[in-house]
């Protein structure tokens, strides 16, 4: 057997551990029940000193658990100080390990509490805001750590379970999951890219009078972006410089990434260049590509 060949079968029978954490409020229950339902054993809110006997167990019975989500929240604070240790164990063990950091913009977070009627855990005699930024303060080092993060702030449970399902269900070899994001500036810029690109260097379909109405996912937008010299150099000169990136995401056991792209509006420019980039990646039997077209519907 070849040597590459060999060593995706040893990685393919590698169990998977996720500890899925973040923000109160911010999605963690709806991204371990759609795991669950996905077929992730989920275990909810362990301390984390239990997770390196979590990942002896795994590694004993990777047929009867491979892939093993953990939820770690607020309630486990006073155990923090030992978590950093736990995942810096698991990162070394023979287990396929990554985690997940939840997060959204503070009146987002605010709103869910209002709609529920719910009182943040750590808000005391305060308010939810005052919660926020306590807890905020106590993750800043876990949300630097995080495999990947999620902000959840312009998502329903609907599409944040679509996401969750497009990052983690995928079957075979390791795969990257990147995901590739439209956006617009006007709306502002997402907080969980790893990497992010301007389209507003191309004319702007907006002011076409035909073209307003349409998107970049259709055919006159399309080739009106692409008719632009700039675009098609841009789109190869960067696929270029993505190679070693994805490279090296492989090299250092990065699974997941996302890369925004954005335009003024999150409509045209930025739609049909995300398309594209989607479309080319996605021949690289290495990388699953996840398409999000955040503020394609905005008006």
């Amino acid at each position: 057997m070849p040597e590459e060949q060999s060593l995706q079968t040893d990685f393919r029978k590698r169990p998977e551990i996720l500890v899925i954490t973040g923000i109160s409020g911010a999605g963690r229950s709806t991204a371990a029940n759609t795991l669950e339902d996905e077929g992730w054993y989920v275990v909810d809110n362990i301390p984390p000193q239990m997770l390196e006997a979590l990942a002896d167990l795994v590694t004993c019975a990777p047929d009867s658990m491979p892939k093993l989500a953990v939820g770690i929240d607020i309630r486990s604070r006073a155990l923090f100080n030992d978590l950093p240790a736990a995942i810096d164990t698991l990162r070394k063990s023979d287990v396929e390990f990554s985690m997940l950091f939840m997060d959204a913009k503070d009146k987002d977070i605010i709103a869910r509490y209002e709609a529920q009627r719910r009182p943040h855990p750590l808000q005391g005699e305060g308010r939810v805001l005052d919660g926020i930024v306590r807890e905020r303060k106590l993750f800043s080092e876990l949300k630097e750590a995080a495999d990947s993060v999620i902000d959840t702030s312009d998502m329903n449970v609907h599409q944040l379970a679509k996401t969750i399902r497009e990052m983690y269900s995928q079957k075979g070899p390791k795969l990257l999951n990147l995901t590739l994001m439209s956006f617009g500036f006007k709306y502002g810029a997402p907080s969980d890219a790893n990497m992010m690109v301007d389209m507003r260097f191309i004319p702007n379909p907006h002011w076409v009078p035909e073209l307003r109405a349409l998107t970049g996912k259709d055919a006159g937008v399309r080739d009106f972006v692409f008719q632009n010299p700039g675009t098609l150099e841009f789109v190869e000169n960067y696929l270029q410089a993505l190679r070693p990136v994805i490279t090296g995401y492989r090299h250092e056991g990065k699974h997941y990434a996302t890369i925004a792209i954005g335009c003024t509006g999150g409509k045209h420019r930025s739609v049909a260049v995300t398309e594209e980039l989607a479309r080319r990646l996605s021949e690289n039997p290495e990388i699953h590509v996840n398409i999000q077209h955040r503020d394609i519907g905005r008006e």
